[in-house]
């Protein structure tokens, strides 16, 4: 048997040497560490399970069968790709941050354990954090830091999980939980991978933070944190009912935000969780064909969404701006940009022929075989809608809509272009060899996408699609405002909490200070007086400058306008023994 060889290996050490070689030397790193991932991918071995002692327990790094191969092979293809059209930049940080969240995504790829699968978690969380951080702009900081919020709320949720299954079961294996049998840690965990999956209404980091990362960045990490979260639904919570219907409304309201939105990224991300839900859903229903689905789907999702991602990329490399509407009549001058991206945008529609028709009507066609008929009419209702936004009404206010605006354009990296083709010939090559997919996945496939009557209907649907946008193209211009979609809720909340907050805080100041006034401070002084005999003329001093401040607080100052450092310690000692007391009441 082939020894295991974990390829999260090949990108911490590509991380190091990112840092200690000098720029020019180091970007050729990663690219090189990507290729060493498929080759030790490639040559796994199904039945290995790699374990290692820590702290006294066995830890499982390396399980893999045929559920983990398959997206170790994309992982790996697609950091190989990732790598070429990030080899312009000139910012060892970013390729860093980009390395060490690839060994993440690898590190939970391949866990058999929860403990290994939270220090993968986190290190995929605090990673990419840094890829929206590193754009350096006061949008992308504000975004990186309610991107790292909600992760952190996603990784708590799996810790309380995991540590309760631990108390209830005696182990920490990471195993597929009972659909007919769920337990509190259950559902903790479960909600802790929804948060990474962009499940609604816990999706709104994506549509916020991936429109601000860096043009690089965004292309990773279209790939890899929502896929993994499926990886990991996949692996513990197949067969939940609940995942399949929140995987189909995920698919509507996706393509519907997605449909009204002016930022290209932007547009792109309300996809991912539009995409992801077919996903979600296919896990929810949880036969071996939608289960097949999911998987397959996720393949094809992280190729041609890396190459959307790389096209409003270029677009945004090149002009300085994604918002259509400050965009148009750029075909002339970007064509081959427009040409891969048109690759892709077919692909994630359906298009026979591309990735998308052979993976995504398999999940479709699994939930209508196990009578699940109002889920997949969603999902083929939430497809039209997917190549209206992305497959038409982006590329035509983007490259078409009105003549050329004559904006300086920067010149487009070669390495990008190399790595837009790369993900495009992928796409058209998975579309009309499907088989090179389906013996990837989990289950033997008994399924056979190019039939007359799939290929009629997702015709007949791109089709009155693309009629319905040319008669309704004016009413469909982009329109440079925020949707707030459910940051609307999310800000009533914080604006609810913010006047709770600000209440109790004024109370608690009013309280303190007059307990401060009446009680404490009469205690200290007597405590100095009868110390006087120490050094009298100090204590009567203290005794007379505390006395002006006695007479501040009877005349209606507040603790906040005395500035007293002392006086926030002591608040902060007696909440402190409240706390502990109560902690030790209730333990």
């Amino acid at each position: 048997m082939t020894e295991f060889v974990h390829p999260t290996i090949f990108f911490v050490i590509s991380a190091l040497l990112v840092w200690a070689l000098p720029g020019k030397l180091g970007r050729w790193v990663p690219p090189v560490a990507a290729l060493l991932a498929v080759l030790s991918v490639l040559t796994m071995q199904q039945g290995v399970h790699t374990q290692l002692q820590y702290l006294g327990l066995t830890l499982t790094v390396g399980r893999v069968d045929q559920l983990s191969l398959v997206f170790a092979h994309v992982f790996a293809i697609q950091a190989v790709i990732g790598f070429i059209y990030a080899l312009h930049v000139d910012d060892k940080w970013q390729h860093m941050a980009a390395c060490m969240y690839i060994a993440g995504a690898f590190g939970c790829t391949f866990a058999g354990d929860y403990v290994t699968l939270f220090i993968c978690w986190e290190l995929m969380s605090v990673s990419s954090t840094f890829l929206v951080w590193l754009r350096r702009v006061p949008a992308s900081t504000n975004a990186g830091i309610r991107y790292f919020l909600f992760h952190t709320l996603g990784g708590l949720l799996l810790l309380a999980g995991l540590l309760l299954r631990y108390k209830a079961l005696g182990t920490f294996a990471f195993e597929a939980a009972n659909p007919h049998a769920v337990n509190l840690y259950d559902i903790l965990i479960m909600l802790g991978f929804c948060v990474n999956a962009a499940v609604i209404p816990l999706h709104a980091w994506l549509p916020d933070a991936y429109p601000e990362a860096t043009v690089t960045g965004a292309v990773f990490m279209s790939a890899f944190t929502t896929k993994t979260a499926v990886y990991v639904l996949l692996r513990g919570f197949s067969g939940f009912e609940i995942l399949g219907i929140m995987g189909t409304l995920m698919t509507l309201y996706g393509v519907f935000y997605a449909t009204i939105e002016n930022n290209a990224r932007r547009i792109l991300a309300y996809h991912i969780v539009s995409q992801v839900g077919y996903m979600v859903a296919g896990i929810g229903v949880g036969t071996a064909m939608t289960i097949d689905g999911a998987c397959a789907h996720a393949y094809a999702h992280i190729l041609y969404k890396g190459l959307l991602f790389m096209g409003a990329g270029t677009l945004l490399y090149a002009a300085g701006t994604a918002k259509l509407s400050e965009l148009g009549g750029l075909f002339k001058r970007l064509p081959w940009a427009f040409f891969w991206y048109m690759i892709a945008a077919v692909s994630i529609s359906g298009f026979p022929l591309f990735s998308g028709f052979v993976s995504k009507t398999m999940t479709i066609t699994g939930a209508a075989e196990a009578h699940h008929t109002w889920l997949a009419v969603g999902m083929e209702i939430a497809a039209v809608g997917t190549f209206l936004s992305v497959g038409i009404k982006l590329p035509y206010f983007a490259w078409f809509s009105k003549p050329d605006p004559g904006m300086p354009l920067n010149p487009v990296p070669r390495n990008m272009y190399i790595a837009m083709a790369m993900g495009g010939l992928l796409c058209f090559y998975i579309g009309i060899q499907p088989e090179f997919l389906y013996k990837l996945l989990p289950h033997p496939v008994e399924y056979v996408p190019y039939t007359s009557w799939h290929v009629l209907q997702s015709l007949l649907l791109l089709g009155f699609t693309g009629l319905g946008f040319y008669l309704l193209r004016h009413k469909l211009k982009p329109e440079a405002k925020l949707n707030l979609d459910f940051d609307y809720f999310y800000r009533l909340v914080a604006q609810g909490f913010m006047v709770i907050c600000r209440y109790i805080l004024e109370k608690l100041d009013n309280w303190w200070t007059e307990f401060y006034a009446r009680v404490g401070l009469k205690g200290m002084l007597k405590i100095a007086g009868g110390s006087a005999w120490f050094d009298k003329a100090a204590i009567d001093g203290v005794v007379d400058g505390t006395a002006i401040n006695v007479r501040r607080v009877g005349e209606g100052a507040t603790l906040a306008q005395t500035g007293r450092l002392q006086d926030y310690l002591a608040a902060a000692a007696i909440l402190g023994l409240l706390i502990f007391g109560l902690v030790w009441f209730l333990r």
